[in-house]
């Protein structure tokens, strides 16, 4: 099961760095975001999320299999925040486009003939 999210993983950071190359803006606030992702599902699989005990103490229970909390709540922490900053980022591209009129970060420079 590790196998098949590393690869995964794998996917999405591949995904997220060729959006990220992309000259457009809406592709590389996508490209962040699979790469967040990714991230994400990292830090999951790092965690060692799999079936354990509950962690209550139990009378007879010898050496009890936890599952840590720790990386369940950074993880939970990261994806509001992410959720905040793509938000964020997708209405400063809107008002980009809206001011300019393109999408494209060359452009955006100043390195066109058109405005």
């Amino acid at each position: 099961m590790e196998l098949l999210i590393s690869i995964l993983i794998g996917i999405l950071f591949a995904i997220g760095t060729y959006m990220m190359l992309s000259r457009k803006l809406l592709r590389i606030i996508i490209g962040s975001a699979f790469m967040s992702h990714g991230t994400l599902l990292m830090l999951m699989t790092v965690g060692k999320l799999k079936r354990g005990a509950p962690p209550i103490v139990v009378n007879g229970v010898e050496n009890p299999v936890y599952v840590d909390p720790i990386p369940q709540a950074l993880i939970l922490t990261a994806i509001v925040i992410g959720f905040a900053t793509t938000a964020f980022a997708l209405v400063l591209a809107y008002r980009c486009y809206q001011e300019l009129g393109v999408d494209d970060t060359e452009r955006m420079r100043g390195n066109f003939d058109e405005h």
